[in-house]
């Protein structure tokens, strides 16, 4: 059996389960682009972005705006897959979900990550913090612009090419 024989045998043979999964994965990709969530997922963070320090240590004042976090970004997300997929289960998606990680792209895995992993979510908001005061990560001292044309010198008469 060659490559593409086998490529068309293991594709005839992929789940309903995981092409349903391959959708929901799309549509959040989709849902979490949109402009809409972007503005409901900054807001959230500029009301709260100051009460968050980079140390170890956990403030009380966290955990409820973890959990108003979780309540308002999961709903909107499971509000906005159940008009795509009705009887859309986010339950059951979270549990597929830890079976696929490895094939979810890493931005909308991060993102899943802060409704279930506390160190996620704050590790966004001191992210956030940092771009709000100017600390983000820096490139510029680090990047040449080198140009890949010749020496501009070299006359038009010379560039062309000859019949």
């Amino acid at each position: 059996m060659d490559a593409l024989e086998e490529e068309s045998f293991a594709l005839s043979f992929s789940s309903a389960s995981d092409a349903e999964f391959d959708a929901v994965v799309g549509y959040l990709e989709d849902i979490i682009m949109d402009y809409e969530f972007q503005l409901l997922q900054r807001n959230f963070m500029d009301k709260y972005y100051l009460e968050f320090e980079d140390t170890e240590e956990n403030k009380l004042t966290y955990t409820p705006i973890f959990n108003e976090y979780i309540s308002l970004v999961e709903k909107y997300i499971e509000e906005q897959l159940l008009q795509r997929i009705p009887g859309f289960n986010m339950a059951a998606f979270t549990t597929t979900l830890q079976h696929h990680k490895d094939e979810v792209a890493g931005d909308i895995f991060d993102m899943l990550l802060t409704f279930t992993d506390f160190l996620a979510f704050k590790e966004m908001f001191l992210d956030y913090r940092a771009e709000k005061e100017g600390r983000g990560l820096d490139l510029s001292s680090g990047l040449v612009v080198t140009s890949l044309c010749k020496s501009s010198s070299v006359s038009a008469s010379q560039n062309n090419l000859r019949h």
